[in-house]
């Protein structure tokens, strides 16, 4: 048995849950999130709690009961707390703007880089510039990606970070402020 599937998902007061076959909407205070599971495994209703089960016992069906609970369990933290990914951009002249639904990124390249936001995602731009722990003498900016769903926040995430991924020898570019980057030390020069 999966130690996480068999785990049972509460439901908090605020939160509606519909299962319709392999369908699953879940509605809160921040929104609603639907989703079609595989039909490897059923969701049941119990009082106030979902229970994942699989139907039957080959790989294909062990593998998925994790996943599926763990996604279910997503959409209900989703729309009760919400989902969010702090992050840190740093480096001479790098900058990160929101302009209504519109994220320009100021990056060391000869252009801005502009990033339309998908439906559901915020973003909040720290304007203070601040010295970015684990760069060597780098000031930067502190932003937060917000959403209900954990996928599309992870998602836009990564897409920004790929416009200027972190150097390894000062630390420059764009970065998750939990992700830990290891600076290399540079040439030496002739004595």
């Amino acid at each position: 048995m999966s130690r996480i599937g068999k785990l049972p998902i509460p439901i908090p007061a605020k939160v509606e849950v519909k299962v319709e076959g392999q369908h699953v909407s879940v509605k809160g205070p921040k929104g609603e999130l639907e989703r079609t599971l595989p039909d490897t495994v059923n969701v049941l209703r119990e009082d106030s709690r979902l229970v994942v089960e699989r139907r039957s016992d080959n790989r294909r069906c062990r593998q998925q009961h994790g996943l599926c609970r763990t996604l279910v369990a997503n959409m209900v933290t989703g729309v009760t707390v919400g989902f969010t990914k702090p992050m840190q951009i740093a480096g001479v002249g790098y900058r990160i703007a929101l302009a209504g639904r519109k994220l320009t990124i100021s990056a060391g390249y000869s252009h801005p880089i502009e990033i339309d936001l998908p439906t559901g995602i915020d973003v909040e731009v720290d304007p203070k510039a601040t010295a970015i722990p684990g760069t060597r003498n780098q000031q930067g900016f502190n932003f937060v990606i917000k959403g209900i769903d954990k996928q599309a926040v992870g998602d836009i995430a990564a897409t920004i970070r790929d416009v200027r991924p972190p150097e390894p020898y000062k630390g420059k570019g764009i970065r998750y402020t939990a992700e830990k980057v290891s600076l290399k030390a540079g040439k030496s020069g002739k004595k």
